[in-house]
C-alpha cells in the first residue's frame, strides 16, 4: 500500500477543515455565556468523532509505508507530531465541552442534548478554558508545521510524500 485509503484521507481532510471552521467560530470571553456558538461546538465533537476511526485505522495499519525512509531522529520526529496533533484533535473538543458546562453553556450535537461534564460556575471557568483558547491556536501552528513539512518532502526531497493523501492522486 503506497498511499491512504480514500475514506481515510476523506476523514484527514475534513479534519482539517472542521478544525478551521472550528477556529473561525469561537466565540471568548464574556460572550460565550450570551453568545454561545453552537456552530463552534458542533463543529468541535465532529472532530472528537472523527479522530476515533482515524486512531482505529492507524493501529489496524492502514497507515501507508514509508517508502523513502529517513534517519531515525526525523522518524521519530514524525511519530511525535502526529502524536501531538491527534492529542490536540482529542483534548480540544473534550476540553470545550468542559469549559461549555463550566459558563452553564447547553452543548448538544446535531441537536442531541449531551450531558454536562462540570457543575457551572458564576465566574470565569477556570484553567481548562484559557487551555482550550491556547490550544486552538496552537493546533493551527501544528497543522501549519504539518502541511510545510509535507511540502518540504514533496518539493525538497521529492519522496512523494503528497501523493500519500491527495485524493485525486491515483498512484496505489
Amino acid at each position: 500500500m503506497r498511499r491512504y485509503s480514500q475514506i481515510m484521507i476523506a476523514i484527514h481532510w475534513l479534519t482539517a477543515v472542521l478544525v478551521l471552521i472550528a477556529w473561525f467560530t469561537a466565540v471568548s470571553g464574556r460572550h460565550v455565556r450570551t453568545e454561545p456558538s453552537y456552530v463552534h461546538f458542533t463543529v468541535g465533537l465532529a472532530v472528537l468523532l472523527l479522530v476515533v476511526p482515524r486512531l482505529i485505522a492507524r493501529w489496524l495499519g492502514a497507515a501507508p509505508d514509508v517508502e523513502y525512509p529517513q534517519n531515525g531522529w526525523l522518524n521519530l520526529a514524525a511519530r511525535v507530531g502526529h502524536a501531538v496533533l491527534y492529542l490536540f484533535l482529542i483534548a480540544l473538543p473534550l476540553s470545550g465541552w468542559y469549559a461549555a458546562s463550566r459558563l452553564g453553556v447547553p452543548v448538544s450535537f446535531f441537536g442531541i442534548a449531551l450531558p454536562s461534564l462540570a457543575v457551572p460556575v458564576q465566574g470565569a471557568p477556570g484553567e481548562i478554558a484559557d487551555l482550550h483558547e491556547t490550544g486552538g491556536t496552537l493546533i493551527l501552528w501544528l497543522a501549519g508545521l504539518h502541511a510545510v513539512i509535507a511540502i518540504w518532502h514533496q518539493f525538497v526531497l521529492r519522496d512523494g510524500t503528497l501523493q500519500r493523501m491527495n485524493p485525486l492522486s491515483d498512484c496505489d
